[in-house]
């Protein structure tokens, strides 16, 4: 009961399904997703200076962020095409190397946001993971040792499940 209750992607075969959400009532949604990419303080100065030869990296990983939000149900087989209302990507650089790691980072926070029958926590998800790659794939000939961390929900809201906002950022 308890597996069947909780994979909802599964039809009575096992086979994987697109969930009906039809007869769900539409509210306001909005999910929040975090990630961060670490990065050599080298590297954050090309950014913050502008001398990334590509370009402008955090504008273009912010419109990079807003299509992938948009075509997550493109490649995300089970996800439902929704219009979005809203979405928002920020970014927080962390300029001063860890003490540990001597690694800067930049932290990426999606916001969406939709009025309808299902949530948007793949799209917040798929917004940040699109915007991390971005910026791999800018800064990449001057750095090829920049990995992500803690890709993930925050929070989301609306719906029947209501609120959910997650214990621990960062672990």
């Amino acid at each position: 009961y308890f597996m069947a209750k909780a994979l909802t992607h599964f039809n009575e075969e096992g086979r994987a399904r697109m969930v009906d959400v039809g007869e769900k009532n539409s509210t306001q949604r909005i999910a929040i997703a975090t990630g961060q990419v670490y990065l050599q303080p080298s590297t954050m100065r090309l950014i913050k200076d502008g001398d990334i030869k590509k370009g402008d990296v955090l504008a273009v990983a912010q419109v990079a962020g807003i299509m992938g939000a948009k075509k997550t149900p493109d490649i995300i087989p089970m996800c439902h095409p929704l219009l979005l209302t809203n979405v928002d990507i920020a970014f927080d650089d962390n300029s001063e190397p860890d003490p540990e790691t001597g690694l800067c980072c930049i932290e990426i926070k999606a916001t969406v946001k939709v009025t309808g029958q299902t949530g948007v926590e793949m799209e917040a998800l798929t917004a940040v993971s699109i915007a991390a790659l971005t910026i791999y794939d800018m800064c990449k000939a001057v750095d090829r040792e920049m990995f992500f961390k803690n890709i993930g929900l925050v929070q989301k809201s609306g719906g029947k499940s209501g609120t959910f906002t997650r214990k621990q950022v960062g672990t």
